[in-house]
């Protein structure tokens, strides 16, 4: 089995776009502002970054409000669709945290990403959601991949874990006084951290 390794593929784009002396635009989807600080930090030099704040799998509605006002840069939010989110979650509420009802929440993110990016005119889009240690960077590129391919916007390829990324975004939550949640995102999340 070939095991790409995400780190490189992005240094390798950022190194082509460092040789064509272009800044891009970046629809960063992001999850919440903690994931959002480092991923910010270290793009910023190469993109002109918008963050894009969907994630309509955020329980409860108080929480998705606390996280939607942590964002001080160019920021988008799409619409809180937690309907939707039930919808695509169906059947899958007793999957455990990381199996296929996450894959599927990863794919409506991102799908909705590719899809602003493309509507807004913007260059590349991705997802701060790699720089989890919880969160599967192999899959959320696949999905990024197909919906590269479905919406005809780049994806950016990333794992923001790398690097010590996930270990700096807790540096600067903690310098920001950023909120930093307990648990993903989801009820069925949520459920999991408290048991």
């Amino acid at each position: 089995m070939n095991v790409i390794n995400y780190q490189k593929e992005l240094d390798k784009t950022i190194v082509s776009l460092q040789k064509e002396g272009r800044v891009p635009k970046l629809l960063l989807h992001s999850c919440c502002a903690p994931c959002s600080s480092y991923v910010l930090e270290y793009l910023s030099e190469y993109f002109e970054i918008t963050v894009f704040y969907y994630n309509p799998n955020i329980y409860p509605e108080s929480e998705y409000t606390k996280r939607i006002l942590e964002h001080p840069v160019s920021f988008l939010a799409g619409n809180y669709e937690k309907d939707r989110f039930y919808r695509m979650a169906e059947g899958l509420e007793d999957v455990k945290e990381g199996g296929a009802r996450c894959f599927k929440c990863y794919a409506l993110r991102l799908r909705e990403t590719a899809q602003m990016a493309k509507k807004a005119g913007y260059d590349y889009f991705t997802t701060t959601l790699s720089i989890s240690p919880m969160k599967n960077a192999a899959k959320l590129n696949e999905i990024g991949l197909a919906a590269q391919k479905e919406f005809g916007v780049k994806y950016l390829q990333s794992d923001f874990k790398k690097k010590n990324g996930y270990k700096r975004s807790i540096e600067l939550s903690k310098e920001y006084g950023l909120y930093r949640q307990d648990y993903c995102g989801c009820e069925f999340s949520q459920r999991s951290s408290t048991q």
